[in-house]
């Protein structure tokens, strides 16, 4: 088993790494955009939220994978005013009972300036360390209106598929890549 655990982890951060790059930057501003107006149009608690975010970092497609040990990845567009201002990557790795593969995507919507000098200025940054994130899950997006935006970056996750239980954004390692 011992020999099993690192070869298992290669693979699975091999896997993410096939996964998540390669995307040419057309191609990925294009599927970010999409991405943004789907969920905008599926989601009224995200769309009061762009009418008022100062900016917009979209990660299509976010790939999982796990088991025991797991990793996750993807690439996304930061969108200024409706255009693209920059390529960024996230990563994680978790440990924990877990198993199977899974691909979403999600959405960081910076409602001031301090929010976007973060994500602009910051060589990578952790989710939970920089200005306060709040992941809007289904329930809280009911009772969510333009009058209750008080946090810097709210996230909203979009598009799962795949056989992963659960989903956190808690960890996730963001950079800018170009």
């Amino acid at each position: 088993m011992k020999r099993i655990k690192p070869i298992i982890v290669i693979l699975m951060l091999t896997a993410v790494t096939v996964l998540t790059t390669g995307t040419a930057s057309a191609d990925l501003i294009s599927d970010s955009r999409r991405a943004l107006q789907q969920l905008v149009a599926q989601n009224p608690a995200a769309a009061r939220c762009k009418s008022r975010a100062f900016a917009v970092l979209v990660f299509p497609d976010v790939v999982k994978a796990g088991f025991i040990i797991g990793a996750q990845g993807g690439q996304g567009i930061l969108f200024n005013h409706g255009r693209p201002n920059g390529r960024y990557r996230t990563v994680a790795a978790s440990y924990g009972l877990q198993a199977g593969v899974q691909k979403y995507g999600y959405a960081l919507f910076l409602m001031n300036q301090n929010a976007v000098n973060w994500v602009n200025n910051t060589r990578g940054w952790e989710i939970g360390t920089g200005p306060s994130v709040v992941i809007v899950d289904k329930g809280m997006a009911r009772s969510f209106t333009t009058d209750t935006l008080h946090s810097g970056i709210y996230a909203f996750t979009f598009d799962q598929q795949g056989l992963m239980a659960g989903l956190g954004l808690q960890g996730s390692k963001i950079m800018r890549i170009d």
